[in-house]
């Protein structure tokens, strides 16, 4: 890039910035010096380090170039003149061709002295270039949203990136454009590694004095990498372009995503998250995996009894099938599971969710936007009147929500749905509490499941380990278990096939039917506590029981078990 940075029309901008008081002597000093030592453009780097407002600087060049100055904001995108101009151009010149009269071209800038720039264009066009003076953050998003690589990526099966974290810092005239730029192999690396980890999500975080990336390996946060704090903004830049957000939005948070193909059959979806934080803004990649919705049922670790149970409430023509657990706790695959199972031709489905997490082919998904009114409750309005045979609503967060789904539970619809709650007895006084009436949520309910997540033991290393007969009771255990011959408890060890002894996770699962006793209780206004005794005496195990099951087979540990439920 060839920007004047010593002619006299630049030496007056660069004097006016000062003169105004925008930027002190010495600061513009230094700005010039590195953005010429780092071959930068003055006007992104003043913006970006100098903190000046954009609008400003476009205003100050206009006045000192004598251009007019344009608002981006009002011109339709869709009159850009990509057939004119190179998109490669566009993008490495950061130019936009506007409009053309006649021989004249007209392009939009917010640095008129890069005057590669202009001559690049003027021969790519064969036509006489006329500068519109703009705003560098939205030429920055226009170009971005229209000139952009596509966020979807390609790579092969075996695809691997040679690069050092230590290659981050040279940013000399050899650097790279384009895809080949270290920032961008940088963060396509990360990208491809999470998910050959089998990460859960990503965490790009700011510090004062750190910066430092996380990934979510079998639901533990691990610190993978430590990139120099002076790439925190150039980071959060890539991301936030790879995700179509708005990069000169830094104030409020954002939502994106990314579709990464890793091979010609398998594409996987990111959904991204930026939040303003002390020291920058944090980036939270969680990674969407479809082939996860299509496990299969028999993959998701429910004891024998909880599957029939799962499958008989599928089965129901009508009523209310809830799944409740923290976030991360695996919900959505529950949710999809059962959609999957359920997805026939002569079947009408419908889901609102917040957001679409996997495309289900033959299932008619709605993205819920707040922001325009279409809230679960209206979506779940709308599904009504299309003749729907199963509704799932994302999550039941109020009651106007809540009662809609319970109405269409109980006029021939089955609905399909999740709540916040800790247990499956707590769902049920949860409704209550947000104002259902308790006749309707003993008529409505078929099914309530109440899930966790677990670190499942590596195969190759496990160990048995002997716990005192005393704590295995206080534990949870019952005689019959510890006197059981096959009763044999393993804790992790470690080994080169996994992490810490731990390699996958499992489902642990509290499924309660909501029976004639459980109902009755529910009428009579009966608490979590007196639901949950009820639901013991009909068999039903809770998360904790369930958890322990798991360690007697061998599938998890005890420690895991513990970390997970209550005891």
């Amino acid at each position: 890039m060839t920007v004047l940075q010593s002619s006299p029309r630049f030496t007056g901008f660069i004097r006016r910035l000062v003169e105004d008081g925008l930027v002190s002597t010495e600061n513009m000093h230094i700005a010039v010096t590195n953005a010429k030592k780092t071959n930068q453009d003055i006007v992104p780097y003043l913006i970006e380090n100098s903190k000046l407002n954009p609008l400003v600087i476009a205003e100050k060049i206009s006045e000192e170039f004598g251009e007019p100055l344009f608002d981006l904001s009002t011109y339709d995108a869709s009159h850009i003149l990509k057939d004119i101009v190179e998109d490669k151009l566009v993008t490495k010149f950061r130019i936009l061709p506007l409009f053309k009269r006649g021989h004249l071209l007209f392009v939009a800038t917010s640095n008129p002295t890069n005057i590669e720039a202009m001559d690049a264009i003027r021969f790519n066009s064969k036509l006489n270039i006329e500068v519109i003076i703009v705003e560098h953050d939205k030429l920055e998003k226009i170009i971005e949203q229209n000139f952009a690589e596509d966020t979807t990526f390609h790579f092969d099966e075996d695809f691997e990136i040679d690069i050092q974290e230590s290659n981050l810092e040279k940013d000399d005239d050899d650097e790279p454009q384009g895809d080949e730029a270290p920032i961008v192999k940088y963060i396509n690396k990360l990208l491809v590694d999470a998910i050959r980890m089998g990460a859960s999500d990503l965490h790009f975080e700011p510090y004062e004095k750190t910066y430092r990336v996380r990934y979510r390996v079998d639901g533990v946060l691990r610190q993978i990498a430590n990139p120099p704090l002076q790439l925190a903004n150039r980071l959060a830049s890539r991301l936030k372009v790879m995700s179509q957000m708005d990069i000169a939005e830094k104030r409020v948070p954002q939502d994106g995503r990314i579709k990464l193909k890793i091979s010609k059959t398998k594409a996987i979806d990111f959904r991204v998250n930026s939040l303003p934080t002390l020291f920058g803004e944090k980036i939270v990649l969680r990674i969407l995996d479809p082939s996860s919705a299509m496990l299969g049922i028999d993959a998701l670790g429910y004891e024998p009894e909880q599957k029939a149970l799962f499958m008989e409430a599928l089965e129901k023509p009508q009523g209310m099938l809830l799944i409740t657990g923290p976030t991360g706790s695996g919900k959505t695959v529950s949710l999809y599971t059962g959609l999957n199972i359920l997805n026939q031709e002569d079947t009408n489905i419908s889901t609102a969710e917040d957001p679409v997490e996997i495309n289900l082919e033959g299932i008619n998904q709605v993205n819920v936007n707040n922001k325009v009114g279409l809230t679960f409750a209206a979506a779940l309005k709308s599904f009504l009147r299309q003749d729907p045979d199963i509704v799932m609503v994302g999550e039941i967060r109020d009651l106007e929500t809540a009662e809609i789904a319970i109405k269409a539970a109980q006029t021939g619809h089955m609905v399909m749905s999740t709540l916040h709650t800790n247990s499956a007895p707590e769902t049920l006084t949860r409704l209550r509490n947000m104002g259902v009436p308790s006749f309707n949520i003993a008529t409505s309910v078929n099914l309530v499941i109440a899930q966790r997540l677990a670190r499942r033991l590596c195969s190759q290393c496990k160990a048995p380990v002997e716990i005192p007969k005393n704590s295995l009771l206080e534990m949870g255990f019952t005689e019959q278990d510890i006197q059981h011959p096959d009763f044999q408890i393993f804790q992790p060890v470690g080994c080169s096939e996994c992490r810490e002894g731990y390699k996958g996770r499992v489902g642990i699962y509290e499924v309660m039917k909501v029976t004639p006793e459980i109902s009755k209780i529910i009428m009579e206004d009966g608490n979590a506590i007196t639901i949950a005794e009820a639901s013991a005496k009909s068999g039903f195990s809770n998360l904790r029981i369930s958890g322990l099951k798991k360690v007697m087979q061998g599938v998890t540990s005890l420690q895991e078990v513990n970390r997970v439920t209550s005891e």
